[in-house]
């Protein structure tokens, strides 16, 4: 009975990693550019009392053998890089990734991250950045006498200057996919950073070599769906509750047992 009070422990360990993974997807609901997560669960060892095909006569063998399990354990908690649902904002700084793809932020100890959020801001200078204040990677700048912003598809940006009739070009704004994007390493503020998993990353024009499109004005939403996830909280519920509940069983027979001493 001591195999199974740790087996079912292991579940109630396993359940609670997927009860937290669940509980950020739904703080996250509202969250510009997020990605689900999705905990992934493989069994533990086996304690082998009869190997199967081990003999059992000198004509037959055993066609199963005794494999008793001991319980599961947390083998992945992935991103799910799906595309959320565009929203419109007529923010002309707001732009949405139609496809596969991320910014690229310039962060102030010069490394690059990534992320999927587009909802850009100006500093003082006029550069763009992120809502954290990271500069988007190559850097652009808009002019002080700019009366509006023209975003295109190809992320080229244009502006129209006090006292124009035509626009001037300011710049591209670059993307980046990866080979593996659930390899990327979150690191909060809805920016990744690339690891050995994710592979290099692979820059561009939006709209070319595999790259989404940009869509000037909208911003991607979370890809959570609610509905999904409370019903996923309910069968981790449930799971939970059944492993303590053989917890408890496996502790009532060790108590008969010791009754009987």
């Amino acid at each position: 009975m001591i195999r199974a009070l740790w087996t079912a422990a292991t579940g109630m360990d396993s359940q609670q990693t997927n009860i937290d993974v669940i509980a950020n997807n739904l703080a996250n609901v509202n969250t510009s550019g997020f990605k689900k997560s999705r905990a992934d669960f493989q069994e533990l060892l086996y304690q082998v009392s009869k190997t199967p095909g081990s003999s059992t006569s000198a004509d037959t063998v055993s066609p199963t053998g005794i494999q008793i399990g001991l319980g599961s354990r947390t083998a992945a908690v992935q991103k799910v890089f799906s595309v959320g649902d565009m929203m419109q904002t007529q923010n002309e700084l707001d732009v949405a990734i139609e496809g596969r793809g991320f910014f690229q932020v310039e962060m102030p100890d010069g490394t690059t991250t990534y992320t999927r959020s587009g909802a850009l801001k100006k500093d003082g200078d006029g550069r763009l950045t992120t809502s954290e204040g990271y500069l988007i990677s190559p850097q652009i700048t808009i002019p002080q006498n700019t009366t509006s912003i023209s975003i295109g598809q190809d992320g080229t940006v244009d502006v129209f200057l006090d006292g124009e009739s035509t626009a001037t070009q300011v710049g591209v704004i670059e993307m980046a996919i990866f080979g593996n994007e659930s390899g990327l390493r979150s690191l909060g503020r809805n920016l990744y950073s690339e690891t050995v998993s994710s592979g290099s990353p692979v820059t561009g024009t939006p709209g070319e070599n595999g790259m989404g499109t940009l869509s000037q004005g909208y911003l991607e939403g979370s890809n959570v769906s609610v509905m999904e996830e409370m019903v996923n909280m309910i069968a981790g519920q449930r799971a939970y509750e059944v492993n303590s509940k053989a917890i408890q069983t496996a502790d009532e027979i060790l108590q008969m047992t010791n009754n009987l001493v």
